[in-house]
Order: structure tokens, then sequence, then C-alpha cells
């Protein structure tokens, strides 16, 4: 991906964010809410995103123009990693692992989790594409595996103390890099959340 469209991917990706926002200011009921409704719609959208003949059938139902149907489209396909294509997509695993962390987790884990995993993965994929100049075999680089740590501090910090925060960061930034199956929007969310429920946060 071009530096370009990793930015709209990550922008859209932000809105993660949101998560740990509506936890902060409306507590864990109206959060397990809204992440669920999220998931809900999501589930019920993404057919007419991987299935063309849905895709046709809704286009002539609503009466889309064709050039703006087709804008959307190239626009969504852009984003989408390939495995997206014809898979699963990120924000159905986004969403389902924080409505899981939301739900199993204290108030201080869920919103560092999630804000870790959302805006580290965010900062460290644009740093990575801008700065990165010393590259691993996967593609990732040290400069956007640093940001993702520091992101991941200044986060958790606030939230759990310093010692944890660093652990909690280094292990968010390990599952970043390595993109834990089934998918890293799933898996580095609930990775940090575990590690730093062990550690002792409450």
């Amino acid at each position: 991906m071009t530096l370009k469209i990793e930015i709209k991917r990550k922008a859209l990706h932000m809105t993660g964010l949101t998560v740990p926002a509506v936890y902060l200011l409306f507590g864990k009921e109206v959060t397990v809410l809204f992440v669920s409704l999220a998931l809900t719609v999501f589930l019920i959208l993404e057919p007419f995103r991987t299935v063309e003949e849905l895709r046709e059938r809704i286009k002539k139902k609503l009466g889309i123009p064709e050039e703006i149907a087709n804008k959307i489209e190239k626009e969504i396909e852009s984003i989408a990693r390939e495995h997206e294509k014809r898979g699963i997509g990120a924000h159905i695993y986004f969403a389902a692992a924080s409505l899981i962390i939301v739900l199993l987790f204290p108030r201080e884990v869920a919103i560092g989790s999630i804000a870790v995993a959302t805006l580290g993965d965010a900062v460290a994929a644009i740093v990575g594409k801008s700065f990165g100049n010393h590259r691993f075999k996967n593609g990732k680089s040290i400069e956007g595996s640093l940001s993702h740590f520091i992101v991941g501090l200044l986060i958790l910090f606030p939230l759990v103390g310093f010692k944890i925060a660093i652990i909690g960061a280094f292990v968010g930034t390990l599952a970043e890099f390595y993109e834990v199956p089934p998918d890293d929007n799933f898996s580095s969310q609930l990775i940090i959340a575990i590690t730093l429920y062990l550690l002792g946060v409450r």
C-alpha cells in the first residue's frame, strides 16, 4: 500500500478510539451496547462488501448511479488488505475483540488495551511507511515498532503506572509486529488486555 492509501485506512481504523472514549464518558453498560450495535451492523453489511451479486442488487434497488457506486467500491477496495477482499474485514475482528474486552476486563484494562491497539497500530504504520529505513524480513521497521511502543507507553502510563505500562507497551508492540492470528485487529487488543490483567490491573 502507498502512504496515501495507508493513511486513509488508518484514518478509518482510528474510529476505533470511539470505544475507549465512550467508556470514559458513559461507562461500561453504554459501551457494551455501543460496541454490540456496531458489531451487529458490521455483520449485517459484511456480505454486501464481499459478495458482488448482493452489491449489484442493492445498487439497483436503491437506484444508486453507476458512477457513484463504482467510486465508492473503488475506495473501499483500495484500503482493504488482500485477505479482506473476500474474507472477514478488520472492522469485524476489531469490534468482536473490543466487545470481549469491555465485557470481561476492568475499566483501565479495557480503555488502555483498545486505545493502544488502535492508535499504536495507526502511528506505527504511518511512521513505518514514512521513515522506516531499517526493516525486518516481514516488512516491519524499527522506526514503526518504536513509535508503537512509545504510543503504548504514553497511553498506559496514566492508567496503570510506569512499570506495568512498559511491559504492556512492549507486549503490544510484539503483537503488532508478529500480526498474531486470526487477525492483528483482534489479537493485539486481547493480548494487551490479558497481559495487563495478569500483571494485577483490576
